[in-house]
């Protein structure tokens, strides 16, 4: 990916969710859910294992396949268990780990790629944006050998994320270095990969965006008329997608996206600066 190696997706996807009153994870996102969402925006974008971390006992939604599940061993300590917990489960698959948690709706793969770049240097730990403000220990990288040290911490009882930031080498590119970036400067300016929903209102604003603008091809053996052409539509998923050029992927169709062909799951999610190209399996 990018040359930087194999790389690996953590999704966390316990907490208790207080101020949004119910399970974030299984919230509701153009026809999916927001964890369904997050950990298929992981495995389109890198290259390693993607798991999600879950509390004790949790049930989730509906993952992605090939996605693992890795339960958390302890309920109530926090991002840095669930951090120790999935780096612990990827580590010996892969040399870092791109960390999140289930409520960035807006995550684009141009983020996650940036930020692994940075852990190209072997003298950088963690990569951890300063974005819109705040440091995004959740919209991080990290070396997966920090899994023994993060739990170590745990077991002391330092439980901030901040507490290991402290013990390691971390770059921390702040909005107007993330931005130097040609690719993340296009598709999200404003860095809304950071943004968390984390009350119904946040939820229901971050619902009422339009779906990303994408550029989808309908080809010759499944085309007639206007739609043989490139169309800009709006759509957040690969059925979506298909909709706009009156396709259903129930019917033998391959589906293309940005060169690569990917499975026919009408959830799979599509963000901006996305093309798709539809064509025959016949």
């Amino acid at each position: 990916m990018d040359g930087i190696g194999t790389a690996a997706g953590v999704l966390l996807a316990g907490g208790r969710s207080s101020r949004m009153g119910q399970s974030k994870a299984a919230l509701e996102w153009h026809g999916s859910t927001l964890l369904y969402r997050t950990a298929a925006v992981l495995s389109r974008t890198v290259s390693g294992p993607v798991v999600v971390v879950s509390a004790p006992g949790q049930r989730l939604p509906p993952l992605p396949a090939g996605v693992a599940v890795v339960a958390d061993p302890v309920e109530g300590l926090g991002p840095l268990q669930g951090i120790a917990a999935g780096l612990a489960a990827v580590a010996d698959r892969a040399p870092m780990a791109f960390v999140c948690s289930t409520d960035t709706p807006f995550l684009h793969p141009a983020f996650i790629r940036l930020v692994l770049r940075g852990l190209a240097d072997p003298g950088v730990d963690v990569v951890a944006p300063v974005a819109l403000g705040f440091r995004q220990p959740l919209a991080a990288g990290y070396r997966t050998a920090l899994a023994g040290l993060v739990a170590a911490l745990v077991a002391l009882g330092k439980l901030r994320p901040g507490m290991l930031l402290e013990r390691c080498v971390v770059d921390s590119p702040d909005d107007a270095q993330l931005l130097r970036d040609p690719a993340l400067a296009r598709l999200d300016p404003e860095l809304d990969s950071v943004l968390n929903v984390n009350t119904p209102q946040d939820y229901a604003a971050a619902r009422d965006r339009p779906p990303p603008e994408i550029v989808v091809h309908r080809l010759a053996a499944l085309a007639d008329g206007d739609r043989r052409g490139p169309r800009t539509v709006r759509a957040a998923t690969l059925g979506q997608a298909a909709a706009t050029v009156d396709l259903t992927l129930e019917r033998p169709v391959l589906a293309v996206l940005n060169d690569s062909q990917v499975t026919c799951d009408p959830q799979l999610p599509l963000v901006t600066g996305d093309t798709v190209t539809f064509r025959s399996a016949e």
